[in-house]
């Protein structure tokens, strides 16, 4: 096993050198808008890996690239003079102690109920600090939309602001899909907007109250869609036919075999 500091000082150095006056070009011209995008998309790739088996040969070049992007903008962040990686490490280092009474602190935090509260005293504390008012202050704008609206209603729920079971959001759901329809005559595409997205919202709080998560299950039904659509192409390619060759209820057809072969 190598040693995690050689390691981990090797790639700072490499970065450096990156940056450096007769470094590469192109990484010498990003900053952090640039550079911003690159690390949301690692991070999904990380999730990728898991979501596949997980396959650790690829999470393990994954993380090295999520890795990489938070060593670029603690580079980026040390050239302006505010920090460098070693104070990233030292702060989330820090953080975990605080927000973890239960493991570095006194006994009596260490039940679950004294952990829930600690963690949701110190996060408190810490939007305090960053003067962020409000139950909730401090959730990202540029999560994923079904992220963040999870988190919102997570948020809203621990102070009472909720339905009481799954049962209430389903009726909760038939009717703001029943106002949804009503706008369908109209053709007014805000207001169609508007209600489609407390259609999207409500079914966000559905998965919430039945302990799921939202991303997690359209991951899932989109892999579902790809699978059975493929199955549909190969279908008709034996058939010497392409989709665009087939009418709809032929397609409905080969999706119908293709559920039922998955079921069988």
């Amino acid at each position: 096993m190598p040693d995690p500091a050689t390691a981990l000082n090797r790639l700072l150095d490499i970065m450096a050198r990156l940056r450096a006056p007769d470094g590469c070009a192109w990484d010498q011209a990003q900053d952090f808008a640039t550079i911003a995008p690159y690390t949301v998309e690692e991070a999904y790739e990380v999730a990728d890996a898991i979501a596949r088996g997980p396959d650790f040969a690829a999470l393990l070049d994954e993380l090295g690239d999520l890795l990489f992007q938070v060593v670029y903008h603690a580079q980026m962040a040390a050239e302006l003079g505010h920090f460098g990686f070693a104070e990233v490490a030292q702060a989330i280092s820090a953080k975990m102690i605080r927000r973890h009474p239960h493991v570095f602190g006194e006994a009596e935090q260490r039940s679950a109920e004294g952990q829930v509260a600690a963690w949701e005293v110190q996060k408190a504390a810490e939007r305090a600090a960053r003067a962020e008012a409000g139950v909730l202050a401090g959730i990202p704008l540029n999560l994923p939309a079904l992220t963040r609206a999870n988190k919102l209603a997570r948020r809203a729920a621990r102070v009472g602001f909720d339905w009481p079971d799954a049962g209430a959001v389903l009726d909760k759901l038939e009717e703001e899909a029943a106002e949804l329809r009503a706008e369908l005559p109209g053709q007014d595409k805000a207001r169609q907007a508007d209600e489609l997205g407390d259609l999207l919202f409500v079914v966000v709080n559905l998965a919430r109250k039945l302990d799921l998560d939202p991303e997690a299950c359209l991951r899932a039904a989109n892999t579902k869609f790809e699978r059975r659509f493929g199955a549909v192409e190969a279908a008709l390619a034996a058939e010497g036919r392409a989709p665009g060759d087939a009418t709809l209820g032929e397609m409905e057809a080969a999706w119908q075999a293709a559920k039922a072969g998955e079921a069988g």
